[in-house]
C-alpha cells in the first residue's frame, strides 16, 4: 500500500559526499557506511551508487552483508559487530565477509569451528566509548593470538576504535582517546610489523585529522548531515541524499484563537491562512516536532503548527509571498532545500534517527 508521501534519492549527492570525505583524508581509504539500510536510503541501491569510488562498505550485522552479497556487491563488507555464533562464522566464510572481534567469546567461537577457513579480522579496543571493544591493556596480546591464529589472515589484521564525542570539536576527550589509541599501537608496533588502522567515523573525518589513520569509516557525512553539533552541512560542503515530500490536502483560512491539531495545543494568533500537509509519524516524521519547525513550500520556508499526527501536520502559510499555494503542491519536510539537521533539531533527535524511520516507513509502505 503506497502512502503520499515520497522519498526521492539523490545518487550525486551520494558521490559528492563520499569524494567529501576522501579530499578530507586522501591518505586513507574508506569504509563507506551502510548500516541500517544505509541510514533509510537503501543500502543495494547505495552501495551501486557508490560502487566505484569506496574502497569497501561496512555494516552492522551478518544478515545486512548477505543481502548485499546476494544482491551482487562483490567488493569487501565489514561486519562492525561480527560474528555471534559458529553458523556466522560459516556464513561469514561463505560470503566472504571481514569480521570485527570485540569479546573473548568470539574469540571462543573462532576457537570452536571447525572447517579450515581464513577470515579478515578487525580487532576491537575499547579506547573509551565503553560500548565494544576489549581493554587496550590488552591489545598486544590479543593481536599476538590473532596474528599466530589457524583461521586469521596476519596480513589482513585490522586495529580499530570508534570515537564517543568527535562531533563535539572542543572536548578533550576525543584527544584522550586518540592518546589512548596510539599507546595500544605502541604495543605490539615494530617497524617489521606496521599496524593497519581505523579510527575515523565521519566527525573523525572532518573535525580530527589525527584521526584519519589508513582506513576512515564515513557514515552520516555519506547522507548529507553534519556529523559536528551546531554546524551545517554547508560548512563542510556536503548535500543532502534524501528529500521528503507530501502533498498539500487542504488549505484553510482560520479566525484568531482557533485552535489547531490533538489536544488544541496551538492556538491562531491572528486570522491567517494554514495548509495541511499528508505526511505524519507513520511516513517516518518526528512525532515530537515543536510548532516552528521549518517546512519548505513552494520555494519558501514555512512552520509547523500544532501537533504532528499519524499521517497530517498543519503548516503555516500566512505571510509567505506566494500566494498561489494550491491543493496538490508539494511540501518538502526536508532535503536539498532544507536541511535534516534543523528538522531534528527542533524535534530534539538527531539526523540519523528521522533518516532511518523515513526509510524504514517508505519501505514498509510499499513506496
Amino acid at each position: 500500500m503506497k502512502r503520499s508521501s515520497r522519498i526521492t534519492l539523490h545518487p550525486e549527492a551520494l558521490q559528492h559526499n563520499l569524494n567529501r570525505a576522501k579530499q578530507a583524508a586522501p591518505d586513507s581509504k574508506t569504509l563507506a557506511v551502510i548500516k541500517a539500510d544505509a541510514y533509510g536510503h537503501g543500502a543495494v541501491a547505495t552501495a551501486g551508487i557508490l560502487y566505484e569510488i569506496a574502497d569497501a562498505f561496512a555494516v552492522s550485522c551478518i544478515p545486512e552483508a548477505v543481502g548485499l552479497r546476494e544482491a551482487g556487491i562483490s567488493k569487501p563488507i565489514t561486519v562492525l559487530q561480527g560474528h555471534q555464533s559458529v553458523d556466522d562464522l560459516r556464513v561469514a566464510a561463505h560470503f566472504d565477509l571481514r569480521l570485527t572481534v570485540h569479546n573473548d567469546r568470539q574469540l571462543s567461537l573462532l576457537d570452536q569451528y571447525s572447517h579450515n577457513d581464513r577470515f579478515e579480522i578487525n580487532l576491537k579496543i575499547d579506547t573509551g566509548m565503553h560500548r565494544l571493544g576489549f581493554q587496550p591493556d590488552r591489545t598486544a596480546d590479543l593481536f599476538q593470538k590473532l596474528s599466530n591464529h589457524s583461521l586469521v589472515n596476519p596480513d589482513e589484521l585490522i586495529l580499530m576504535t570508534h570515537l564517543a564525542c568527535a562531533d563535539e570539536l572542543d572536548n578533550k576527550a576525543t584527544q584522550q582517546q586518540l592518546a589512548c589509541f596510539l599507546n595500544a599501537e605502541r604495543s605490539i608496533a615494530s617497524p617489521a610489523t606496521p599496524i593497519t588502522k581505523s579510527i575515523a567515523n565521519s566527525a573523525g573525518i572532518l573535525g580530527w585529522k589525527d584521526s584519519h589513520a589508513d582506513w576512515i569509516r564515513p557514515g552520516i557525512m555519506l547522507y548529507g548531515s553534519s556529523p559536528v553539533k551546531e554546524s551545517h552541512r554547508d560548512e563542510y560542503n556536503l548535500k543532502a541524499a534524501m528529500t521528503l515530500n507530501a502533498p498539500i490536502i487542504a488549505i484553510h483560512k482560520l479566525k484568531k484563537d482557533d485552535n489547531i491539531g490533538y489536544g488544541a495545543t496551538w492556538q491562531c494568533p491572528t486570522d491567517m491562512k494554514v495548509a495541511v500537509v499528508a505526511c505524519g509519524y507513520a511516513d517516518g516524521y518526528p512525532r515530537h516536532a515543536a510548532s516552528g519547525t521549518p517546512i519548505w513550500v513552494n520555494g519558501e520556508e514555512a512552520q509547523l503548527v500544532g501537533r504532528v499526527s499519524m499521517d497530517m501536520i498543519v503548516v503555516d502559510i500566512d505571510k509567505l509571498d506566494d500566494q498561489n499555494i494550491q491543493v496538490g503542491d508539494f511540501a518538502e519536510l526536508w532535503g536539498q532545500n532544507l536541511s535534516v539537521d534543523r528538522v531534528a533539531q527542533s524535534a530534539d533527535t538527531i539526523a540519523y534517527e528521522l533518516l532511518c524511520n523515513a526509510g524504514v516507513a517508505y519501505e514498509r509502505m510499499g513506496n
